[in-house]
């Protein structure tokens, strides 16, 4: 009756340590997961800020003439995507900019802002 009850104790403590083990390596996956996931959202974020700043300097810097409704439409819409209220509130500056001047020194101010926001 002693062998089996050392027996039993000894699978009981092989059972207690598996369980540790496995609860042990499954919050270190779980750590590293969340992890991946942030990183997945910054690389996410850095290509739609630059997807916009390609558009922006494409259509709006390198413009020849004034800039159509339909681009308009596209770079607010590319700004909106990129989901960052600093960002859409920089860029609603420049669109709201009374004078060339103004609108000049907002472009600035985006563009920086673009760069800092690339992580």
């Amino acid at each position: 009756m002693s062998v089996k009850k050392a027996i039993l104790t000894v699978v009981i403590l092989l059972l207690i340590a598996g369980n540790v083990f496995a609860i042990t390596r499954y919050f270190m996956v779980f750590k590293e997961c969340q992890q991946l996931k942030s990183t997945l959202n910054g690389e996410e974020t850095n290509g739609k800020v630059l997807s916009f700043t390609n558009l922006f300097i494409k259509h709006v810097l390198k413009a020849q003439g004034e800039v159509d409704f339909e681009t308009r439409l596209k770079l607010e819409n590319a700004v909106r995507e990129i989901d960052d209220q600093e960002i859409l509130a920089q860029w609603q500056k420049f669109t709201e900019s009374r004078t060339e001047a103004e609108a000049q020194l907002e472009v600035k101010n985006l563009l920086e802002m673009l760069v800092k926001k690339i992580k």
